[in-house]
């Protein structure tokens, strides 16, 4: 009897055993499996990679209310997926200037900004040699122009390997016309013409002297040109002779009266050439002293009587030929009503005896009249 008590408080004990077991299975066996994902993004040129884990869970699930256990495993999967995103930037300007760069022909390449500046400003400011026949003057580009380096720099920086920068220059006009104008002034000069005076009442002529000229609009736009393109190669300019109109030899015949020796002397510019005996006026109508010039010739002329003049009054005029007062030849001067003419009274030659002309033999005044021209000075004293 109390075996059997013993076997059924036994079955009953396990029967609560295992009931127990299958709640606690029951309870903690998840109904949803959950997954972990790490997330690791990196940025710019850096890979992303993505991790998934999956967690394994293992269930046991009793059959019976005996002691059988059935295990599960599930297996892990691990997915890891790389993706690689390339972003493209401009590229920033290089620090230093690429190779075999010029700004206005000054080689810059491979040097930094200050460097390439330094070297640029030091050829900018390089003197700019003027030469002038053989005088040489020195310029100074940085009193004549500005020149904008730090531009022409920064797009050496970022030009082609073996370029050449222009550099702007800006040229000041006023200061450059300055110095054309120094520069005329110092070696421009007119020319001299000779100059007809009398000593000692014979004729002396100065001496002529040649001009010089220098182009100063071509000097302007050789600085200007040398300076916009930084170029300082000598700049040579030669002055050219301005010829004088008036010299010694060209000069002419000259006539010079005395009419207190009732001479005429006829001179080739200084150099006397003949001399005539000629009749001057008289006391009460002498012939003007000064310095005139023949303003009319003529042959064969008529003579009309001075209306101005008694001693004419009731004179007829006289036509040409033998017996004319003037001759054959007439030679008038500025001075009003006088001039030099051939006179048929030849006794009268070498006395004042005339009503103020310069009376000369009739062969004289021929000759005369073919060696004097328009122009011809007359100096009277």
């Amino acid at each position: 009897m109390k075996r059997g008590l013993y076997v059924l408080v036994f079955v009953l004990v396990f029967a609560c055993a295992g009931t127990f077991s299958a709640v606690v299975v029951a309870e903690t066996l998840p109904t949803t499996t959950g997954s972990t994902s790490t997330v690791t993004t990196a940025t710019s040129t850096a890979p992303t990679t993505t991790t998934t884990t999956v967690p394994t869970t293992t269930t046991t699930v009793p059959t019976t209310p005996t002691s059988t256990t059935i295990s599960t495993t599930v297996a892990t999967t691990t997915t890891t997926r790389t993706t690689t995103t390339t972003t493209t930037t401009p590229r920033p300007p290089s620090k230093v200037v690429p190779p075999r760069v010029r700004i206005a022909s000054v080689g810059v390449g491979g040097l930094n900004s200050a460097a390439a500046t330094a070297a640029v400003r030091t050829a900018f400011v390089a003197r700019l040699p003027v030469i002038v026949d053989r005088t040489r003057f020195d310029l100074r580009p940085e009193n004549l122009a500005k020149p904008y380096i730090t531009g022409a720099v920064a797009r050496a920086r970022t030009s082609r390997p073996g370029a050449n920068v222009k550099l702007v220059v800006a040229v000041r006009g006023a200061a450059v016309r300055a110095v054309t104008a120094r520069l005329t002034k110092r070696f421009e000069r007119p020319a001299v013409d000779s100059d007809l005076t009398f000593r000692n009442a014979r004729p002396y002529v100065t001496r002529e002297r040649a001009g010089r000229d220098l182009d100063g609009r071509a000097i302007t736009k050789a600085i200007i040109r040398a300076l916009t393109r930084n170029t300082r190669t000598p700049l040579r300019f030669k002055t050219t002779a301005v010829t004088p109109q008036v010299t010694r030899r060209g000069v002419g015949p000259v006539i010079v009266i005395n009419r207190l020796l009732n001479r005429l002397s006829l001179y080739q510019g200084m150099t006397s050439w003949r001399t005539f005996g000629v009749a001057t006026g008289q006391s009460s109508y002498p012939t003007p002293r000064g310095w005139f010039h023949i303003v009319v010739k003529a042959r064969n002329p008529w003579w009309y009587p001075p209306t101005s003049s008694d001693w004419a009054r009731g004179l007829e005029p006289v036509p040409p030929g033998p017996g004319n007062p003037l001759g054959t030849r007439w030679m008038g001067i500025s001075a009003p009503g006088v001039g030099i003419h051939g006179t048929p009274d030849a006794a009268s030659i070498g006395y004042s005896a005339s009503h103020g002309c310069i009376r000369m033999r009739i062969s004289d005044a021929e000759w005369l009249f073919e060696h004097v021209g328009i122009g011809t000075t007359v100096y009277i004293v």
